[in-house]
């Protein structure tokens, strides 16, 4: 169980950085100038999930350990 929960921890993390680095080059590029595409929500809500699944799954960790 804890393998997995690392496993979900460090993908998480990794579509987080790649997602939010892709976040930022697009929108300095963009600022303000219009809604966004499909393809902007779809990276905004991609973004939403990997912040929630490395949240959640840090905090499993945690609780499994003992730490808390």
């Amino acid at each position: 169980m804890v393998s997995l929960l690392e496993n979900i921890f460090q993908i998480s993390a990794i579509i987080l950085l790649l997602c939010s680095l892709y976040y930022y080059r697009h929108f300095k590029k963009t600022k303000r100038e219009r809604k966004l595409t499909s393809l902007e929500f779809s990276m905004f809500l991609l973004t939403e999930v990997a912040i929630f699944l490395c949240a959640g799954s840090y905090l499993l960790l945690l609780l499994d350990k003992g730490w808390i």
